[in-house]
């Protein structure tokens, strides 16, 4: 936050200020550097008609010594590492209520640090393409079911897709995997609620697709220390082979499960539009509900 001060100059002789809140956050600011910008545009709207030079300086000193406030100090209850290729990462148009906060959802940012989700959430995606490219994802409607699910819960996202991704790329040692392991790592290795994996469009004709899967799989669970980890697996759009594999996981991989994109719409011949998107995001959270209340 930057507070920019001007002497008026119709009002020179009367010793007042102009105060106006500048911020130098980009346009997909967090949430912290809003509600600064709001606070400080508050006092300015409480003093601005005040001509105590004196309260001035109180109110400005004040602002100097204000700590950053970071809403991710407190780590989350749950954590889901969702990755995969571009319809993990979102691609569906936003609307203006879609950059509203999530209630009791933080996303993992690129400082490693938790903040309050807002989307788009693949934007600190140590992978990710151009940042125009981020837009809403099953992320989104995935965090918000699963929030209003475990009401006294709070909810850590860390989302880390790449488009245009293949399975091969997500194997053992490569970047891919490598990055995302990090970034959990970085966050202080927290212990996860599960993998919430969208990929297979660029291996929509792979007959090894479910044998490179179950090698992702057991790379995770044997890195982060958790064997029992649950993996779920989502459905490409469109009658492709690679369903047959993702649909059969359950039967060759434990602890796993998918969901159907059966209904869902896509704007274009493989990405999935708003209201689909957010509706995959929440089969999600119901199979992960299923799948824990069942065990």
């Amino acid at each position: 936050m930057a507070i920019r001060i001007s002497r008026s100059r119709t009002n020179y002789r009367r010793g007042s200020y102009s105060v106006e809140p500048k911020t130098l956050y980009q346009s997909d600011s967090s949430t912290e550097s809003r509600m600064k910008t709001c606070y400080t545009r508050q006092l300015y709207s409480q003093f601005a008609n005040r001509r105590d030079d004196s309260m001035w300086i109180r109110v400005l000193t004040l602002l100097l010594l204000i700590p950053t406030i970071s809403l991710g100090d407190e780590k989350p209850d749950m954590v889901f590492l969702m990755i995969g290729q571009s319809n993990m990462a979102g691609r569906a148009a936003m609307e203006p209520q879609d950059k509203t906060p999530f209630k009791g959802v933080q996303l993992l940012n690129a400082e490693s640090k938790w903040e309050q989700a807002v989307n788009p959430l693949n934007r600190y995606s140590a992978l990710r393409k151009d940042i125009s490219m981020q837009r809403i994802g099953p992320s989104a409607g995935f965090g918000t079911a699963i929030q209003a699910h475990f009401k006294d819960s709070s909810i850590g996202l860390i989302v880390n897709a790449r488009g245009g991704s293949s399975v091969n790329q997500w194997q053992p040692g490569m970047p891919l995997m490598a990055t995302s392991l990090k970034r959990w790592r970085e966050v202080g290795s927290p212990q996860l609620s599960a993998v919430i994996w969208h990929q297979g469009e660029s291996d929509a004709e792979d007959p090894e697709y479910l044998k490179k899967l179950s090698v992702v799989v057991n790379e995770i669970r044997s890195k982060v220390g958790q064997p029992d980890l649950l993996f779920i697996a989502g459905e490409v759009y469109g009658d492709r082979p690679v369903n047959d594999k993702i649909r059969a996981i359950g039967e060759h991989i434990p602890h796993t499960g998918f969901v159907s994109v059966k209904d869902l719409t896509v704007f274009d011949k493989v990405h999935f539009d708003r209201k689909s998107i957010l509706e995959l995001g929440r089969r999600y959270a119901q199979k992960y509900i299923e799948l824990t209340t069942k065990n």
